[in-house]
């Protein structure tokens, strides 16, 4: 499994240190030790590469499905021998325009954590290094893998609607743009950047449950001096959870006044073509009336008859010209 596991680690009194190449040596050396710990982090195994870690920390079956299948919301599931985490990282690209979201699954037990990773946006490789330059915080044992862990997600979410609220500024800006600006692509962009928050909202809603249980029940495996620490990542997703649901509003919001833009063009647009018609409809009644050719028509013979014509169709159009520029309508 070497191309899967992506680090594997002993932690004594919070520092690193190199253990058993094999799974079930180290993890007796790390229970050996009341101070120790062991970490694997595993990055898209499959079904039989995770056998090996299945049966040497004796993961339910459930768990380790919803590990190897992904696609699942966050959540926390307790079981006998240890417990389960789900968390969805988030990563804003901003030049597409795009939300993606990856997971991340921690199973925690006595004297061990393993982290197995699906897709982009994983931030265990930097919450790893911050932990071993604190080897006060990483003296906490697996607690403190989940904290750091958890907090680096929610940190993620910050950042992400920090970066959405920019473009949802910028949105906003072409929305109330002057006349004359090119807005055809703008009720694709508005719905685009719906879906991107649609995204969002289902890694860090669901989240909230989990981190209240953290923070409020006595759980196996989960150190309960560690419920403040928990408390306070609560809090910073609660702060996320809100604002995206104040983009989802502006956002509605934009639509709306969009929407309304685009009837207001409309009509504006369909009052002068109107007022276009009915001045060319003038002349075009008048030289069908003398068109028809005939014989008594009175003046046909007259040498005054077309220069009358002319300027009767000419004063008619200036005059409704005037008119319709005059209510607005031109």
């Amino acid at each position: 499994m070497p191309h899967v596991i992506v680090d594997c680690a002993i932690y004594r009194d919070g520092h690193r240190t190199e253990g058993a190449a094999d799974f079930s040596d180290a993890l007796d050396e790390a229970r050996a030790s009341r101070d120790a710990f062991l970490w694997i982090g595993l990055h898209e195994p499959t079904e039989k590469e995770f056998e090996l870690v299945t049966s040497e920390f004796r993961l339910h079956p459930l768990a380790v499905e919803d590990a190897l299948n992904a696609h699942q919301r966050p959540k926390l599931e307790v079981y006998d021998d240890s417990l389960f985490v789900v968390l969805k990282p988030v990563v804003y690209d901003d030049a597409a325009d795009t939300v993606t979201t990856g997971e991340l699954m921690l199973f925690l037990g006595d004297s061990f954590v393993v982290t197995v990773r699906h897709g982009a946006g994983s931030p265990l490789s930097g919450v790893r290094r911050r932990l071993e330059e604190d080897p006060e915080l990483l003296a906490h044992g697996p607690t403190a893998v989940l904290y750091a862990v958890s907090d680096a997600v929610v940190d993620q979410y910050t950042d992400v609607a920090g970066l959405l609220q920019a473009d949802l500024d910028e949105l906003e800006a072409d929305v109330f743009a002057p006349l004359g600006t090119d807005t055809r692509h703008t009720a694709s962009r508005i719905y685009s950047f719906k879906r991107q928050l649609v995204e969002f909202r289902r890694a860090t809603l669901p989240l909230a449950d989990p981190l209240a249980r953290l923070a409020s029940a006595r759980l196996p495996f989960v150190d309960e001096r560690a419920r403040p620490f928990f408390r306070d990542v609560g809090d910073h997703l609660t702060r996320a959870n809100e604002a995206v649901e104040g983009l989802d509003r502006l956002l509605t919001d934009i639509l709306s006044a969009h929407l309304a833009q685009m009837g207001v063009q409309q009509n504006d647009d369909m009052r002068k073509i109107s007022a276009w018609a009915a001045m060319a409809a003038v002349p075009t009644m008048i030289a069908g009336i003398y068109g028809m050719n005939f014989t008594h028509m009175p003046e046909l013979r007259q040498p005054w008859g077309y220069p009358s014509a002319v300027v009767l169709m000419g004063g008619l159009v200036w005059w409704l010209y005037r008119t319709f520029k005059r209510r607005g309508w031109l």
